[in-house]
């Protein structure tokens, strides 16, 4: 993974409109002030609401399959198994 750009604080307030283009473009950049890095300008992730039936097909159908068998027995070994009555504890 490359490492992203550093951008000093100044380069920020003078280039904000060309550094916020490229950001809004999916680019991140460090920021430093005086050689030290205080924080860093990444794109938002944009999460989709909705997939569309033909792509959760295709992806379905690439899926492994899953054991009910297999998925009940892990579920029966990783949970607590505990009394509802007080006293028995």
């Amino acid at each position: 993974m490359a490492a992203q750009p550093e951008i000093t604080q100044r380069d920020l307030r003078s280039r904000s409109k060309e550094i916020m283009d490229a950001v809004q473009g999916g680019q991140s950049f460090t920021v430093t002030r005086d050689g030290h890095q205080i924080g860093e300008l990444t794109p938002l992730r944009r999460r989709r609401r909705f997939v569309p039936r033909s792509e959760f097909a295709a992806m379905s159908r690439t899926a492994s399959s899953v054991s009910l068998e297999a998925f009940r027995s892990d579920q029966d070994a990783t949970a607590v198994q505990e009394s509802d009555d007080p006293y028995d504890r």
